[in-house]
């Protein structure tokens, strides 16, 4: 059983592509939306929150935990390796190949306030940008707008130009995507940033570092069998 947590629903496009690469395990998906979005929280509270959520998947039967949000990741990776005896994987920061491969010296960085400030970013930041000039923005607004539904119109339009013209404007060649419920505006993205942009979303790469931590762990063979995936969220209390 493979354990997907994101603050609400934005870690979907993390379970896509596992479920994609790795069809025939079994998923639960634990969407935190009483207490989403996690951008703008402090710290102590997204590491309360993971390891309740943690515990709570443990207890289902979840041995490897996949924290599908970019924030929870940065705040609370290192206390639930610590303290959790089961893998976690986390977001990391896909700026790396763009930073690489960027041939204008331009990247643009889309994400929270949060992953901004989280150790994993600012250290590949510090050893791989070299000369390349990066461009954070804060996507206001963008999660809130996945979270009702809303992936496509004019309000889209509005807010996706805020947060990324002035990337083109400074002739940015790639933007990555620095939260998980960017990617299903990844459509709009594009469409804005034209075809000589390079837009990153690291669910992908997330995927194949769960299937490899899978096949460390477990014995796999090849199955034709199609797994389950089960479904909560959170409600104040």
């Amino acid at each position: 059983m493979i354990g997907v947590y994101d603050s609400g629903e934005g870690g979907k496009s993390v379970l896509k592509e596992l479920v994609k690469l790795i069809p025939s395990e079994d998923y639960i998906y634990y969407g935190d939306s009483a207490y989403c979005p996690y951008g703008p929280k402090k710290p102590g509270f997204i590491i309360e929150r993971a390891s309740r959520i943690t515990e709570f998947l443990i207890s289902k039967g979840c041995s490897i935990i996949v924290v599908a949000c970019n924030t929870a990741t940065a705040a609370a990776i290192s206390y639930l390796r610590e303290h959790y005896p089961v893998p976690f994987v986390g977001m990391e920061p896909a700026i790396k190949p763009a930073l690489l491969h960027s041939r204008s010296g331009v990247v643009g960085v889309l994400a929270t306030a949060g992953t901004f400030k989280g150790r994993l970013y600012l250290d590949t930041l510090a050893r791989f940008s070299g000369n390349v000039k990066v461009i954070e923005r804060i996507g206001e607004g963008l999660v809130e707008t996945v979270e009702k539904g809303i992936l496509d119109g004019p309000d889209v339009e509005r807010l996706i130009h805020n947060c990324i013209d002035p990337m083109l404007e400074a002739g940015a060649d790639h933007i990555v995507l620095g939260c998980t419920h960017y990617p299903f505006l990844q459509p709009v993205i594009e469409r804005i940033a034209g075809t000589g942009v390079t837009v990153i979303n690291p669910a992908p790469a997330v995927a194949r570092q769960t299937l490899r931590i899978l096949e460390q762990t477990k014995e796999t063979e090849p199955s034709t069998r199609k797994g389950s995936v089960q479904y909560f969220y959170s409600s104040k209390e």
